[in-house]
C-alpha cells in the first residue's frame, strides 16, 4: 500500500479589519472579514516538518492589514490585489484564494442629518467576494449573504408527493420567507463591481417580489434566470435559500377565525433549497469555486 498526500491548502481565516476613511470631520467605515487560503509546494511541511516554503498565517494576516492602509475600493479589487500579491511574491504559492465578507454601516441620523462619525449596523446582510489567482489567470465570484426576504402572499405549495408520514397540508396562500445566499461567477475581471453587484441584488429582490411562487425551487430559478438575462458579465449564479417556515396558528380553540393573518414563525427545522443557474455558453469555471 502506498500512502500519499492529497490536495491541501492553508491560510489565515477571518481577519477582521475595520478601515476608517476621513474627509475632514466626516468619516466612512469599511468593515471586512478576510480569509486567505494558499495552495502550492507545501508537501514537505506535512511530510517532514520542513517549513522553508511556508508563508506563515501571521504574515498573511499582517498583509491584509497593510493592504488596507491604501484605499480599499470594491472588495473584488481588494481581493484581486491580495491574491495576486501572494502568487507573485512567493515562488512556492501557485494558487491564492481570498474570500471577503463586508458588513455595511450607515451614518446615524441626528436632527434629520447624518452624523459625521457615528454609525449603525445596516442589518445582517453582507456583501461577499471570492477571488482566486494562479499564474494562469484570475477568477472572481461576487455575492450576497444573509439577505432576508419575505412576501405575505403570492406563494402556494401543493401537488407534492404524499405517503403515510405526510402531515403538511396543501395551501394556495402562504407566507414565503427565506434567507438568501447568492454567489455569481463573472466571465472575466473587467467589471464595474459596485454597479454590477447593486444591479444583481436589485434583480434578485424584484424577481422574488414579482414572481408568483408555486415552490421555492421555482422562485430560485426565476431569480437566477433574471440575473443571467440582464447581466452579460455573469456566467452562472449559485443560490442557497433557507425556507423560514410560517404556519398559520389554529385559533379555533379560542372561538376565533384566522384568515392567514396570525402565524407562528419556526426557526428549526427548515427547508434548504439550493441550485445553480448557468449559461450554456459560459466559460469554464477554472478555480473560481
Amino acid at each position: 500500500m502506498t500512502i500519499v498526500l492529497g490536495d491541501n491548502q492553508y491560510g489565515k481565516a477571518e481577519t477582521h479589519v475595520v478601515r476608517v476613511t476621513k474627509s475632514g470631520g466626516t468619516h466612512e467605515i469599511r468593515d471586512l472579514t478576510v480569509t486567505v487560503a494558499l495552495a502550492g509546494d507545501f508537501a514537505e511541511t506535512h511530510l517532514s516538518g520542513d517549513n522553508s516554503k511556508v508563508v506563515a498565517t501571521d504574515t498573511q494576516k499582517n498583509t491584509v492589514f497593510a493592504f488596507a492602509r491604501d484605499p480599499i475600493g470594491d472588495i473584488e479589487d481588494f481581493g484581486l490585489r491580495l491574491a495576486r500579491h501572494f502568487v507573485g511574491e512567493f515562488a512556492s504559492v501557485y494558487r491564492a484564494r481570498v474570500h471577503i465578507d463586508e458588513a455595511a454601516w450607515s451614518h446615524i441620523g441626528v436632527g434629520g442629518k447624518p452624523h459625521d462619525h457615528a454609525f449603525v449596523r445596516a442589518g445582517s446582510e453582507k456583501r461577499m467576494a471570492t477571488v482566486t489567482c494562479t499564474d494562469d489567470g484570475s477568477w472572481v465570484v461576487s455575492g450576497v449573504g444573509d439577505l432576508l426576504v419575505l412576501k405575505s402572499t403570492g406563494s402556494e405549495f401543493h401537488g407534492f408527493l404524499k405517503d403515510r408520514f405526510t402531515t403538511l397540508a396543501e395551501t394556495e396562500e402562504r407566507i414565503l420567507a427565506t434567507s438568501v445566499v447568492a454567489r455569481w461567477r463573472h466571465v472575466d475581471t473587467q467589471v464595474e463591481w459596485a454597479r454590477s453587484h447593486d444591479d444583481v441584488r436589485r434583480l434578485l429582490l424584484e424577481t422574488f417580489a414579482l414572481k408568483h411562487s408555486l415552490s421555492l425551487q421555482q422562485t430560485l430559478y426565476a431569480m437566477g434566470e433574471a440575473v443571467l438575462r440582464a447581466r452579460p458579465e455573469v456566467a452562472e449564479i449559485r443560490m442557497s435559500m433557507l425556507n423560514k417556515h410560517h404556519f398559520a396558528v389554529d385559533l379555533s380553540p379560542f372561538g376565533m377565525a384566522n384568515e392567514n393573518e396570525v402565524f407562528y414563525a419556526s426557526d428549526r427545522p427548515f427547508g434548504l433549497i439550493e441550485g445553480t443557474v448557468t449559461r450554456d455558453d459560459a466559460p469554464e469555471p477554472g478555480f473560481a469555486w
